[in-house]
């Protein structure tokens, strides 16, 4: 199955050089899902853009009735993030003409609509493939006047522009796959969301995160959020309904680095969910065995990260990925101070029991810098 290849104008710069998008979108014998894929979207993180292009060469093996639906992926979709360099270190977590979080910039219906209660009202009794169609109109539409802004005269900052292009890309998806990683040394994990855990499963992740408290700006959020808020209004009219409609984040190992085992599990994950979905039914690979996955499961609102109590140097920290007790020695700093007084070292202890997912790449902080995370 051959793709169809197509660049995106994204950014010109005072140098005159252009910034592009590359979309390669893998189109089946007999209509069915959309499913959006992306990787790159913070500059170190990485991991991504290597998943994609194993998905990419296992779907040129497939013929197109393999396929049902299209699948649309885009690697290294923000070129700003990816190519900011600090001498030997790729930061790009930031647009720093901005100073705004790259995955904090996108747009919410939720948050300008008016009348959801009425839609809901006036929909109440059609299908709910029917009531997407609908509500998906009034999104776009909603949507369309981001564009008359930005080619106004006075137009938009380019955090907009940028985060228009990967929504106008994204926004009629049924399946959203952002793909992630640390930007320090994490673990493999999926974040989802609510009524979706029993499909999380179908990536075949040992940990599972729950967002059960978020603000809808970060791109997955702004994705679900206006649906999941549909839900709840039909659910308070007494009608329950779930839309065949999720995004996923997947965070695989560490940043500037592309970790074979974590892209392989990114890989395998992604392959196993679009053929439970039904989106793939090649006979090239069957993970049925794998429904059936266990996953431990976490709330986003339970996690603590560790914020250096000094300044020094960390030493003696549990490894990623260990369980600790409430009470456990976490690390140590070695502590140099400009007191007259010998290097001291400084013990930290666990506040609570949990796991520890995240730790930071560099082992000199400074007071109030980021250790480690735990969730619980």
């Amino acid at each position: 199955m051959i793709p169809q290849i197509e660049n995106i104008f994204l950014r010109q710069m005072a140098s005159g050089d252009r910034l592009y998008l590359q979309v390669y979108k893998f189109v089946g014998a007999h209509p069915g899902k959309k499913v959006y894929i992306q990787g790159n979207l913070h500059g170190a993180e990485i991991s991504g853009n290597a998943v994609i292009h194993q998905l990419i060469e296992f779907l040129l093996t497939l013929k197109d009735t393999d396929l049902v639906g299209e699948i649309w992926l885009v690697p290294v979709c923000n070129p700003m993030g990816t190519n900011e360099r600090a001498q030997h270190f790729s930061p790009g977590r930031h647009c720093a003409y901005e100073a705004r979080d790259w995955n904090r910039i996108f747009w919410d219906y939720e948050k300008v609509a008016e009348d959801l209660t009425e839609f809901a009202q006036s929909q109440f009794l059609l299908e709910p493939e029917i009531i997407r169609q609908n509500y998906l109109l009034k999104i776009k539409q909603k949507f369309a006047k981001i564009l008359e802004q930005i080619n106004s005269a006075s137009s938009l900052p380019y955090t907009d522009q940028f985060s228009y292009q990967l929504q106008s890309l994204s926004l009629d998806a049924d399946y959203l796959i952002d793909l992630h990683s640390s930007t320090n040394q994490g673990l493999d994990y999926i974040y989802y969301f609510r009524d979706r855990q029993d499909s999380a499963k179908y990536f075949l992740l040992d940990y599972g995160i729950l967002l059960d408290k978020y603000d809808g700006d970060a791109f997955d959020e702004a994705f679900i959020k206006p649906w999941l808020a549909l839900e709840t209004i039909f659910a308070s009219l007494g009608r329950n309904i779930q839309f065949d409609i999720a995004a996923w984040t997947l965070e695989l190992g560490a940043g500037m680095q592309i970790n074979p085992h974590s892209v392989n599990k990114g890989v395998q994950g992604v392959k196993n969910y679009l053929l439970q979905k039904g989106v793939l039914k090649s006979a090239n690979f069957n993970y049925a065995a794998e429904v059936n996955h266990v996953m431990a499961v976490f709330h986003s609102s339970n996690r603590t990260k560790y914020y250096a109590i000094a300044g020094g140097m960390i030493q003696s920290r549990v490894p990623l990925g260990s369980i600790v007790k409430t009470g456990d020695r976490l690390y140590q700093i070695l502590s140099f101070n400009k007191e007259n007084q010998l290097p001291k070292l400084i013990d930290v202890y666990a506040e609570q029991d949990g796991l520890i997912y995240d730790v930071a790449t560099n082992q000199a902080v400074n007071q109030g810098e980021f250790v480690l995370g735990i969730i619980y």
